[in-house]
């Protein structure tokens, strides 16, 4: 059954064009993911689609009494109870509390919804999509605020939904288990792919190719036009009209310029950072009205920190960060911070930025005026020119994100806390955060439920369960993971490699002990050799390309050659070394 029917549909917003031509046809079963970097208009697409906001060319047609449900970014909740909002649009009252409680949502059924913080709201407004009875499902974002276990059980829910699915989600893992055709939003253009997520990232890698190709095709062919040109005056005006216009035509055209102009180049001075980072000695926090979060914690930070903590909603994870941040008193215990310490925090909630200012007087800050080095740091991190002028108030929920997490950046600090910093961001800007943390100098802490950016940027993992434990995993977050679904999904997990918070000081030292270097030091050495043998198998291949194509230089084919057997050498001598690596890494975490 075809669900809706979206034709040759455009949008722009004040400053610039968002999308053209935007063609799909959604029928019952469908799953699609919407992607693209932010700015260029996902969530305006999914308002297009739901008919709640009307596009200013092309046709939106809806099926036959087709149902819909959307979860919306700026969606408000009517007052009344959490409990009574769900229930006015369930078709049980007891699956609205069921489908609370999965959410983590269920202490909160009696409260009343003005009361509720920012993620509490939308994930009161994501159970509302949920129980209303519909045929197509719209969701933007809908992982944002929720903990792991939230996220999987959502997963499955989804999974077994019979209708038709557009969701936008910044998770690679929900996309990849998911989605069966993707939209992408790229420079104007959409582009509708077959298949999951994997399947869009081999078709884009090949449309750029394919893209590359035809511009080096029309370069030759352009040189060729503009010689043909050139013989001289008198030979021109006996030349075809219309030879003569293709040829210009065909030297003056430019290729589409990329989407982002370069890659994202996060460069900024990091003061030195001392052996002594942050330490946490015998901390108690608990909740106002009395519940305890974690006690007798005690945490030292490594100066190559990567930790990842993970845990519950409502289990204290933000208030540690507050905590070692220094902007809330334990109600226990002591924070001591080393003497070289600058601090960064990318707070969950955001910066409070003026709503009239503009980007660029964002990153200037109160005390004087936007200048070039503004401009060019902005450039540096994806704001074009109109964007730096922007005023935040019309910026998408990425682009605030994104300068949020600049302006914090450009403080210099030499250790980041980072509260949920996916939230929002695109999928480009989340890869290029995780490879700017690989080889930051200083120390990072993390609280996150994206398990793909955990995955890839934490070495160990502090675990809040929620019942007042607090558990410190070496090996990261998958380890901690594998453990978990091991145990049937349990947050609270033993292991011979875990041990309480309180204790994770001494047994970092008898780690140390055993192999002289930290877990978070090990793991990113380890991430250096893999880095560096990516680097020299891209170089091999390039060298055994050349050699291939050299059919009768021999001077040049015996230069290569010994080239591409210093290359293996070194390929070999890498591999070793990231196979010791991984030894003590094992052997750190026993």
């Amino acid at each position: 059954m075809i669900l809706v029917d979206v034709a040759d549909v455009s949008v722009s917003r004040p400053d610039k064009p968002l999308f053209s031509g935007a063609s799909v046809t959604i029928s019952t079963g469908d799953r699609l993911g919407v992607v693209g970097i932010n700015g260029t208009g996902k969530s305006t697409l999914l308002r297009v689609i739901a008919g709640r906001q009307d596009p200013e060319s092309g046709s939106v047609v809806f099926g036959n009494g087709v149902r819909l449900s959307m979860l919306d970014q700026t969606d408000e909740l009517p007052a009344g109870t959490v409990r009574d909002v769900v229930a006015a649009v369930a078709p049980e009252p007891w699956e609205a509390e069921s489908v609370l409680t999965r959410l983590g949502m269920g202490d909160h059924l009696d409260r009343s919804t003005a009361g509720l913080s920012g993620g509490e709201t939308k994930r009161v407004a994501l159970a509302r999509a949920l129980v209303t009875p519909c045929d197509m499902l719209i969701l933007d974002e809908p992982t944002n605020h929720l903990d792991l276990e939230g996220i999987e059980w959502l997963e499955q829910r989804l999974m077994s939904y019979r209708g038709g699915l557009v969701l936008v989600t910044h998770d690679r893992h929900v996309l990849d288990r998911l989605t069966t055709r993707m939209i992408e939003l790229d420079r104007g253009n959409v582009h509708v792919h077959e298949g999951g997520y994997d399947d869009f990232l081999e078709n884009r890698a090949d449309r750029e190719s394919a893209a590359a190709d035809a511009e080096a095709i029309r370069r030759n062919l352009a040189k060729s036009e503009l010689a043909w040109l050139r013989r001289g005056a008198k030979a021109r005006t006996s030349k075809p009209k219309y030879r003569v216009e293709a040829a210009k035509k065909l030297i003056d055209t430019k290729p589409e310029g990329p989407a982002r102009p370069s890659e994202l180049h996060l460069e900024f001075p990091t003061p030195r950072l001392g052996d002594v980072v942050i330490e946490l000695a015998n901390i108690d926090a608990a909740t106002p009205d009395g519940r305890t979060l974690f006690s007798g914690l005690e945490l030292k930070l490594d100066p190559r920190e990567r930790l990842g903590i993970v845990g519950p909603n409502g289990a204290g994870k933000s208030t540690l960060l507050d905590i070692m941040a220094q902007r809330r008193d334990p109600q226990a215990g002591t924070v001591n911070w080393g003497s070289t310490v600058e601090l960064g925090y990318f707070r969950q909630l955001g910066i409070d930025l003026d709503p009239d200012a503009r980007a660029r007087e964002v990153i200037a800050g109160p005390d004087r005026k936007p200048d070039w080095t503004d401009a060019r740091l902005l450039s540096s991190f994806w704001f074009d020119a109109d964007a730096q002028w922007a005023q935040v108030s019309t910026l998408s929920g990425g682009e605030r994100r994104r300068l949020e997490l600049l302006t914090v950046l450009a403080s210099k600090p030499n250790v980041l806390l980072l509260d949920e910093p996916t939230n929002d961001l695109d999928l480009e800007t989340l890869r290029a955060l995780e490879d700017f943390l690989e080889d930051w100098p200083g120390a990072v802490v993390v609280v996150s439920h994206d398990r793909a950016f955990l995955e890839r940027v934490v070495a160990d993992a502090l675990v809040i369960d929620g019942e007042g434990r607090a558990t410190r995993w070496p090996g990261g977050f998958n380890a901690w993971d594998e453990q978990r679904k091991a145990n049937g999904g349990s947050r609270t997990v033993s292991s011979k490699t875990a041990g309480p918070a309180k204790s994770t000081a001494k047994s970092k030292q008898n780690r140390e002990k055993s192999s002289g270097r930290s877990s978070s030091t090990i793991g990113h050495l380890i991430r250096e050799a893999e880095k560096s043998m990516a680097k020299l198998e891209k170089k091999r291949d390039r060298l055994q390309t050349q050699l291939v194509e050299i059919t009768d230089d021999h001077n040049e084919m015996s230069r290569l050659g010994q080239e591409l057997a210093d290359i293996e050498a070194e390929l070999a001598q890498t591999e070793e070394r990231w196979l010791e690596l991984a030894d003590e890494q094992e052997q750190a975490g026993r």
